[in-house]
């Protein structure tokens, strides 16, 4: 099979209904699967795919087991040249899988690729997880082509180049079956959130790129299976994101970064408890003694990803602050930060 288009579900029946009929009839080419797998859903997901798309392969899963373990569990069974991450609530169009194979056939030395995301509720703005292509500045913070922290720039074509990226989301994502394997996939421990940019990281520091293509554009809904604002996916962001900096900062930059870190996050918090939003900001605190606690199972993982790193220059980190950026100086646009 040249292509899987994979999507992992859980009790997302609505958007299966709602968007699986467009991703089954805008891939029908040929070498092209749809694959369905599902985290033990209880809401009759798969009674109305097997019903509805006897030519859509499934595979159900015993339980939940997030989606970094989901995907690992179901691409571990496929055997394509590339595997394609699509999250349950995205549309796509007719001509989106073309230019993502096209341009992955003819650069051998791309190892994933995403399309322009935009939002399916405004379909002139930018969608949060991805926009134009990810990039993360030197203390970890991640943002996009069209999207700084919380603010979404509308599409007016000001990001319709191919352009390599730091990350590519997780809402859609290609990537060569060789390279997934060979990094190890996605980190079972990570559950849901950050994943992908750790995956991603993984490929950067040992000189593979990532792009991002805009000729082709899918619309997200995001937040389909946990809102942004639940302080479950609070606690997921924070916790991941420390373990993401430990997994493949240098050991130069660790120590200084993470302290820096200690004082950031606690003021995300009583950021977060000063509007309103006490669980969230006690997420914040379980998330860093979590992330205190499951350090020590990440020291293989952190000696395996330095060992095997080649770059040690990623253009793609941004050696400027975003937040100082964005509270301070106004820098609110991806444009005008400076790489």
């Amino acid at each position: 099979m040249k292509v899987s288009v994979v999507i992992l579900n859980w009790n997302g029946e609505n958007f299966l209904r709602k968007f699986l009929p467009v991703v089954v009839e805008n891939s029908a080419i040929e070498g092209v699967e749809v694959v369905v797998a599902d985290n033990a859903s209880t809401d009759g997901s798969m009674d109305y795919v097997s019903a509805s798309f006897p030519t859509v392969r499934t595979m159900i899963f015993d339980k939940n087991y997030g989606f970094a373990g989901g995907y690992n569990k179901v691409l571990a069974n496929i055997d394509s040249e590339y595997y394609i991450l699509l999250n349950s609530d995205v549309e796509v169009g007719p001509g989106w899988l073309l230019p993502l194979m096209s341009y992955m056939d003819s650069h051998t030395d791309v190892a994933a690729c995403q399309p322009k995301i935009l939002s399916y509720n405004d379909k002139t703005v930018f969608e949060h997880a991805g926009a134009a292509g990810g990039f993360i500045d030197y203390l970890g913070y991640p943002f996009c082509r069209g999207r700084i922290l919380g603010k979404v720039e509308k599409d007016e074509g000001q990001y319709d180049t191919v352009a390599d990226i730091f990350w590519a989301t997780g809402a859609c994502l290609m990537v060569r079956s060789e390279v997934f394997k060979k990094l190890g996939g996605l980190d079972d421990e990570f559950f849901a959130h950050m994943e992908e940019i750790d995956l991603c990281w993984r490929m950067r520091s040992r000189n593979m790129r990532i792009v991002c293509i805009p000729e082709s554009v899918v619309y997200h809904v995001g937040g389909g299976a946990l809102n942004v604002e639940h302080p479950r996916k609070t606690y997921l962001n924070f916790r991941n994101n420390l373990l993401l900096l430990y997994k493949n900062l240098p050991e130069k930059q660790f120590k200084r970064i993470f302290f820096y870190r200690f004082f950031l996050d606690y003021i995300a918090a009583f950021q977060l408890f000063s509007t309103g939003k006490p669980a969230n900001a006690m997420s914040v605190f379980k998330a860093r003694t979590d992330y205190r606690r499951m350090k020590k199972r990440f020291k293989t993982k952190r000696d395996e990803n330095i060992f095997y790193s080649t770059n040690c220059c990623i253009n793609e980190i941004c050696e400027e602050s975003i937040v100082v950026g964005y509270y301070f100086k106004g820098k609110k646009t991806f444009s005008k930060i400076i790489f």
